[in-house]
C-alpha cells in the first residue's frame, strides 16, 4: 500500500472516529485499515490516534498531520482527475444521499441515462429524510430540501420547490371545500400532521398572503414522520396536507387528490446539494451535480 492510500485511510478514520466505520465507507477490511494506520505511525515516528474501547480520536500530532493528509489526498485526486477528464473518462465510487421521495420518484427512474453516459462511475445512493453526517458516513454529497443550518458544508442551490394544498375527494365530501384560510378553523378542517425527522417538531399549516407568512396549528387525527405515509393517509381521507407538487401531481391529474386553496400555499422551499468544503471537487461529483441539476429543473422553479 502506498503512502497516499495510507493517508487516505488515516483521514477517513479521523473523520469517522472509528476503524470499523472507516473500513465500511472505504470498502476495505478493518484489519487493512488498522494495519495502514500502524504503518503510517511507524513511518512518521509519532502516535497519531488515541484509541479507547469506545472511540478513536487524533492526538495533537494526529490533528496536525490530518490537515496535511487531506491536502495531499485532494491534490492527488485532482491530478488523477485532470488526466481522466482529458481522456473523457470519469471513474470511481460516488456516495450520495437523497430525500426518499425524490430518490424514488425522480432520480431512480432516470438513472439508466446517467449509468449509460458514465459507465465508470459506481453510484452508491442512500435515501433518507433524516440528517446525515457526510464525513462520518463517508458521503460525497447530500441533497436536502428546506432551510439549511450552518454545517460547514458548501451548498449548491438547485432551485425552489413549490408546495400544494391537497385533500382526497372523500375528505372534501365530508368536510366541504375550504374557500379561504379562515374556513380551515371555522369549518372544523383537520390535517394529516407531519413531524420532522430532524427535530421532532410538528409542522404548522402555513400560507403566504400579502407578502406575509401566516401559520395555523391545524389539528389532526394522525401525525406521521414520512412524506410517503402522509400522502397515504391523505389518500385515505384522513385530512389535508401540504406537500411538494412533484410528489402528488400524478395523483392530482388522476383525480385521486384535489388541490385546495391554490392562492394560499406555503412558501417554496430551497433545494440544495451539500458537499464538503474542499478546494477541488472530484470530476465524479461535478458530473453528478450537473446531471442532477438538469434532472430536477422541470420540478423546481
Amino acid at each position: 500500500m502506498d503512502r497516499i492510500d495510507q493517508c487516505r485511510i488515516f483521514a477517513r478514520v479521523v473523520e469517522t472516529g472509528s476503524f470499523t466505520r472507516a473500513a465500511e465507507t472505504l470498502g476495505q477490511p478493518r484489519s487493512t485499515v488498522s494495519t495502514a494506520v500502524q504503518a503510517l505511525e511507524a513511518r512518521v515516528g509519532a502516535r497519531l490516534l488515541a484509541r479507547t474501547t469506545r472511540s478513536v480520536t487524533p492526538t495533537p500530532d494526529g490533528h496536525a498531520f490530518y490537515e496535511y493528509c487531506v491536502r495531499l489526498v485532494a491534490d492527488m485526486d485532482e491530478a488523477e482527475d485532470l488526466f481522466r477528464r482529458e481522456r473523457g473518462h470519469v471513474r470511481g465510487v460516488l456516495r450520495v444521499n437523497l430525500p426518499a421521495r425524490i430518490g424514488r420518484l425522480i432520480v431512480a427512474p432516470a438513472l439508466p441515462e446517467f449509468v449509460a453516459a458514465h459507465p465508470g462511475i459506481q453510484l452508491e445512493m442512500g435515501v433518507t429524510d433524516r440528517p446525515v453526517n457526510l464525513t462520518e458516513e463517508g458521503l460525497d454529497c447530500v441533497l436536502r430540501v428546506g432551510t439549511l443550518h450552518d454545517s460547514g458544508l458548501i451548498a449548491r442551490r438547485m432551485g425552489w420547490m413549490t408546495l400544494l394544498n391537497v385533500a382526497s375527494p372523500a375528505y372534501l365530501a365530508r368536510h366541504g371545500i375550504p374557500q379561504t384560510p379562515a374556513d380551515l378553523a371555522h369549518d372544523g378542517h383537520v390535517a394529516v400532521r407531519y413531524m420532522s425527522p430532524a427535530n421532532g417538531r410538528v409542522e404548522a399549516w402555513e400560507w403566504e398572503e400579502d407578502e406575509q407568512l401566516h401559520t395555523l396549528d391545524l389539528p389532526g387525527p394522525v401525525t406521521v414522520n414520512s412524506a410517503e405515509t402522509q400522502i397515504a393517509c391523505c389518500l385515505a381521507g384522513l385530512g389535508l396536507i401540504q406537500v411538494p407538487g412533484y410528489d402528488v401531481r400524478p395523483l392530482v391529474q388522476s383525480g385521486q387528490l384535489c388541490v385546495v386553496l391554490p392562492q394560499w400555499c406555503a412558501p417554496a422551499m430551497p433545494v440544495s446539494l451539500l458537499y464538503p468544503h474542499r478546494r477541488h471537487l472530484s470530476s465524479r461529483l461535478q458530473v453528478f451535480a450537473g446531471w442532477l441539476e438538469g434532472l430536477l429543473t422541470p420540478h423546481l422553479r
